[in-house]
């Protein structure tokens, strides 16, 4: 596990029960035990559950790559689902493919427990100063 992992500290992501299982160099690596509270009313998991999955794992990767003095914010996300998550956990697998001055761009690929692939996201943040 790369160090940069324990400095990120994510109330939202903690809350869905997300981990950071790897982080660096535009990379990031983000898991998911899926539980009864990450279902829809037809027993497979949220949308929007992979969503934050894939935007959490975005932030992750751009991150990484950002000076302490930088933060990222996100503009947009596309996301195509391909297959329903029921059970067991899900990998999102996200890497930065264009950083920018200003932007950057990013890929994720969701995966259940079995390596099949559930969602695929690019997603587009904008990179901005810290506040003071």
């Amino acid at each position: 596990m790369n160090d940069t992992v324990k400095e990120v500290k994510h109330p939202f992501a903690e809350l869905l029960g997300f981990e950071v299982a790897s982080r660096g160099e535009g990379q990031c690596t983000t898991t998911l035990a899926i539980s009864p509270h990450h279902l829809n009313p037809n027993g497979v998991v949220h949308g929007a559950v992979l969503y934050a999955l894939a935007d959490t794992g975005m932030g992750g990767a751009l991150t990484s790559l950002l000076a302490p003095d930088q933060i990222c914010s996100t503009i947009e996300i596309k996301i195509n689902y391909f297959r329903p998550g029921t059970s067991g956990s899900l990998s999102c697998k996200t890497r930065v493919v264009h950083k920018g001055a200003r932007t950057a761009a990013m890929d994720s690929e969701i995966f259940d427990s079995e390596s099949r692939l559930i969602a695929r996201a690019t997603g587009t943040f904008m990179i901005l100063a810290r506040p003071a």
